[in-house]
């Protein structure tokens, strides 16, 4: 059964009736199982929903979702909540409670503190092992409570950061149901709560997973404390149980919003195709117009594996939405793809401090916010729908190493924020099509306003740099492009 045709049938359909059953598409009532199975996968991109009958299924039309946009006040806001740098006080203080409670003795009792200095300790040291090797375990006891002194402030801050992201690229429904899969001690829950404080008309209900009994105490007496009934945002006590074997069924309803927030590089068990049959099994609770966000820390191994995944799930039938942009059309080679996101340090928690008032502060400070994700649709939408027009006089990356040491044109998205230093600044650059990173190198010096963008850019911005100079680096086997104050850099839109 050949599959093209099938879809413009469907289309055809979709766009002149509102309801129609599949078997219209079939040839024969035998074969709507195998039709169902091979059109599908458009059923969100048309906005098309299936319900069976008997042999049959019923498909219909529905109106796709308006996306919930900030207004001014909104926006207002978040931008107030974003220059504090800080973990909110009421939370911080919670944290501190709960430690209290949970070890029968005051949260700064140097006894207390020096445990808990320990406990982040090792959790550092099995961090920086490679990945196979890694158990990070923070289920029971003081690896718990090490995680909320260290690990929960800079997860809780990127959440609001990526809430806000989803936002912008009209993400966000009016009403939505939210699934955090993995939670540990609540971190999305409760970010998601404190974000859908600030909107207006917005209302979320969200549910959770999570295996480790150490973990859901945390949660639940976080969320008793911080989250208010009524409010805008409903965040249910969280389903107990192992995301690799869990019963589907118990998730009341399908998710607008799927989060895997650092929780798949933890299960090391598992290959990258293994994870990516983890992530397809819970695309059955998601909505036909749903998202999928998958975080990852910054370290290089695991923000690499992160992108392998993602082109993984991409030849699984998932759309990457963004950061990634394929304007080539080509898939991309990540083998080498470390790309992350950086944001302002957030300020140290009370508790942060006292854990730093030692002969090694640094090692028990936690404000770096640099983080990766994926953002993951059904269907087709993508953050950035721009092609590299036919005929235009740019070159792919992938040819990069004919022009050493000439000056070339190229468009490529902006991957990374300044990867250098106040004097001589460093972006990393991909158009999809290099086996080799690519970075555009920029002497402050150089910086005009004709080239300005490059810096002001966000991350993932597609841009066009003309008259840049290709240099290769051995030392990390890298190509460096150049920018003068006679390079022309510039926005692509869509």
């Amino acid at each position: 059964m050949i599959k093209e045709p099938l879809i413009k049938a469907l289309e055809h359909l979709a766009t002149a009736r509102p309801v129609f059953f599949l078997s219209e598409l079939a040839r024969d009532p035998g074969d709507v199982p195998e039709v169902f199975s091979l059109l599908s996968p458009e059923f969100p991109r048309l906005h098309l929903s299936a319900r069976r009958k008997g042999y049959d299924y019923r498909i219909t039309r529905h109106a796709p979702l308006e996306p919930y946009c900030l207004d001014e006040d909104e926006t207002e806001r978040l931008t107030r909540f974003f220059a504090m740098k800080a973990l909110p006080s009421l939370l911080q203080e919670c944290i501190e409670a709960f430690i209290s409670r949970k070890v029968g003795r005051p949260w700064d009792d140097p006894v207390i503190l020096d445990r808990l200095r320990r406990a982040i300790t090792a959790q550092k040291d099995d961090y920086w092992r490679p990945l196979e090797k890694r158990s990070l375990r923070y289920t029971k006891g003081y690896s718990v409570l090490g995680y909320l002194a260290y690990h929960f402030p800079v997860y809780f801050i990127q959440t609001e950061y990526l809430l806000a992201m989803l936002a912008r690229d009209g993400l966000l429904k009016k009403s939505m149901t939210i699934l955090d899969i993995g939670t540990g001690p609540g971190v999305v829950p409760l970010a998601v709560a404190d974000f859908w404080s600030r909107l207006e008309e917005a209302r979320a209900v969200v549910y959770s997973i999570e295996r480790s009994e150490e973990h859901i105490e945390a949660f639940m007496f976080l969320r008793e404390q911080v989250t208010k009934k009524g409010g805008h945002a409903g965040v249910k006590p969280p389903i107990k149980g192992d995301i690799t074997t869990f019963d589907l069924a118990k998730i009341p309803q399908k998710a607008d919003l799927m989060v895997f927030s650092n929780v798949l590089n933890e299960v090391n068990a598992m290959d990258i195709e293994a994870q990516a049959d983890l992530v397809m099994k819970w695309t059955d609770r998601l909505a036909e117009e749903g998202t999928i966000l998958i975080i990852e820390p910054a370290e290089e191994a695991t923000s690499t594996q992160l992108r392998r995944l993602s082109l993984v799930l991409k030849k699984r039938g998932l759309t990457i939405h963004s950061p990634c942009s394929f304007i080539w059309g080509t898939n991309c080679t990540p083998d080498r793809c470390w790309s992350f996101v950086t944001a302002p340090c957030i300020r140290p928690t009370r508790l942060m401090e006292h854990l730093a008032a030692c002969d090694e502060p640094f090692r028990f400070i936690n404000t770096d916010l640099k983080y990766s994700y994926v953002v993951l649709r059904r269907d087709k939408r993508s953050r950035h729908g721009y092609r590299v027009p036919a005929g235009s006089r740019v070159l792919r990356m992938s040819q990069i190493h004919r022009h050493v040491d000439k000056r070339i044109n190229l468009i490529a998205a902006k991957m990374s924020e300044n990867l250098g230093d106040a004097k001589t600044l460093m972006f990393r650059l991909c158009d999809g099509t290099a086996d080799t990173p690519v970075f555009a190198v920029v002497p402050a010096y150089h910086l005009t306003p004709e080239n300005e963008v490059i810096v002001s850019a966000p991350y993932g911005s597609i841009l066009e740099l003309r008259g840049v100079l290709v240099r290769h680096n051995p030392k990390h086997d890298a190509w460096n492009l150049l920018v003068s104050r006679h390079t022309e850099i510039s926005r692509c839109s869509n």
